[in-house]
């Protein structure tokens, strides 16, 4: 955790420790950024010239993904193994909480975060590592010896809450600027000589989304250095594969609306079925309008579709987009919503446009009704960015630029752009897989499926968004946009992630592979 540097609290110092309390304990949300005013602060100008060594309070909380090590696990155990993990998931957030409302104790006590939280958060998650290894030994299978080294969770000090490897989009003489690390420090006015600016807080609400702490409205993000100038950033999108005699050249468009109904809930069904508020944050959904816990294929298929083409019941989901404004949405006191530090007005996309395309060296087969597939990952920051897939742009830029660990800053008149690129091959025999991966995959840089996988419809998404231009001054932000995501990841622009369950009526799946192999563009 660093060493403890507090010197004597000065009375200003004392109050803002009381005031910051009763706000991380009160209004359903985890503002908790003031307390790293805790350390040892000056007060001219206001919290503006703080000094004191933020390394030293832990921001947020890293635990290994275990579902992520699951890659075979019996069918006749998964229920019992997605429950598992997502109890894992909820241990994480509460253990967040946890951290986010004892500010005060850990300035006094400097093994507090270890002792109280982190220590018993490995018990709780070693007892279920026991059970998930149980299950799948119960009915035949072989849990991976490696899963007893996950237990452990680690205190990731303020000043290294960027996901590890993580590094700035924006390249500049060779160099990565705008949240690039440098000897261990942060450019991009968030972070310097391992300290935060701290903001301020009035009536209990951030002025105009204004940053402090580790960012955010709730005070877990995002923060200056995950926001960069588009127009600042160098052009960065590569060639697309050539071309073969063989390619499926067509394109099928599914009109399904931006969710203007706002059919919201906080459920994974692919990754954590049967449990609610599974995913910890809010998605959009459109398409299949019965998508929630508890749906199974019956269910999908007997459901109503927001598609036009109603043979088109596929649910299509991803997190919401929230500006943090200092506005509080109707979920603002529910898990998932402001009580696990997603927070803000969400926003409603303008255009969803969604499409399938093919290959560029081969035909394209049908894809299985029910196939699931997820295409980045909601834990970058703890993971690394090795399943990241998210593509950020504006208009105008889209052809130049997409960003992945930072959120554009677009020039007036330009909309924010989220693209996703599914993956494109399947293993020809599975609807999912264990850790909901290795059933699909992305082609290779040729455009080639490899290891036997098969070409399908590839599903392109792209969400355009009108959102109030944030302003990045003095290492804050003000009207700060973010994805919603686990509270412990800190809504970095590299967690956005997008969900599919194709539950197209195979009459409709073959015309969307006939229109694509013939090269031609329907809807």
């Amino acid at each position: 955790m660093g060493r403890n540097t507090r010197k004597r609290r000065t009375p200003l110092a004392t109050k803002a420790i009381a005031a910051s309390a009763a706000l991380a304990l009160g209004g359903g949300g985890l503002i908790w950024a003031n307390f790293y005013a805790s350390a040892h602060e000056s007060n001219n100008g206001g919290w503006q010239n703080q000094t004191k060594a933020a390394s030293a309070q832990v921001a947020t909380i890293s635990c290994p993904d275990v579902g992520q090590k699951l890659t075979n696990v019996p069918n006749r155990a998964r229920t019992e193994v997605d429950g598992e993990l997502a109890t894992l998931d909820r241990q994480i957030t509460d253990a967040y909480q946890r951290l986010a409302t004892t500010r005060d104790a850990q300035t006094r006590d400097a093994s507090f975060v270890q002792n109280s939280i982190l220590q018993p958060l490995k018990d709780r998650r070693q007892a279920i590592i026991d059970r998930i290894q149980l299950e799948i030994n119960r009915v035949g299978g072989s849990a991976p010896d490696s899963l007893d080294t996950l237990a452990g969770c680690t205190g990731t000090p303020a000043n290294q809450t960027t996901g590890g490897q993580q590094q700035g989009d924006q390249q500049q003489g060779g160099q990565q600027q705008g949240g690039q690390q440098q000897g261990g420090q942060q450019q991009g006015g968030q972070q310097q000589g391992g300290q935060q600016q701290g903001g301020q807080q009035q009536g209990g609400q951030q002025q105009g989304g204004q940053q402090q702490g580790n960012g955010g409205q709730a005070g877990n993000g995002p923060n200056a250095a995950d926001f960069v100038d588009i127009t600042k950033v160098q052009p960065n999108v590569q060639a697309k594969p050539q071309k073969t005699g063989n390619a499926s050249n067509g394109v099928f468009i599914t009109r399904c609306g931006v969710n203007a109904n706002k059919n919201h809930n906080t459920d994974n069904v692919i990754v954590a079925p049967g449990v609610k508020n599974g995913a910890h944050h809010l998605h959009d959904y459109v398409g299949n309008q019965s998508n929630d816990a508890f749906a199974d294929n019956n269910k999908f298929a007997a459901a109503q579709t927001s598609c036009q083409n109603q043979q088109d019941k596929s649910s299509y989901y991803w997190p919401v987009l929230r500006v943090q404004d200092g506005t509080q949405d109707f979920d603002q006191n529910n898990d998932g919503g402001g009580k696990e530090g997603n927070v803000g007005k969400i926003l409603v996309a303008t255009q969803a446009q969604i499409k399938f395309v093919g290959s560029p060296t081969s035909k394209v087969v049908a894809m299985p009704q029910f196939l699931r597939i997820i295409t980045g990952d909601a834990k970058t920051t703890t993971n690394g960015l090795a399943n990241a897939n998210a593509h950020w742009s504006c208009t105008g830029f889209e052809n130049k630029v997409q960003l992945t660990t930072q959120y554009p800053i677009c020039p007036q008149g330009s909309n924010v752009v989220r693209t996703f690129a599914f993956q494109s091959c399947w293993d020809g025999q599975n609807v999912d897989s264990a850790n909901h991966r290795t059933h699909v995959a992305f082609a290779d840089a040729g455009g080639n499926c490899q290891n036997g996988f098969k070409a399908i419809p590839q599903l392109t998404m792209r969400l355009v968004y009108s959102v109030p231009q944030p302003v990045v001054q003095n290492g804050q932000v003000k009207n700060a946009y973010a994805v919603d995501g686990f509270p412990e990841q800190l809504h970095k622009a590299a967690t956005d992630h997008d969900d599919f369950i194709n539950v197209m009526s195979p009459n409709l799946m073959n015309k969307v592979v006939n229109c694509i192999n013939n090269g031609q563009r329907c809807a």
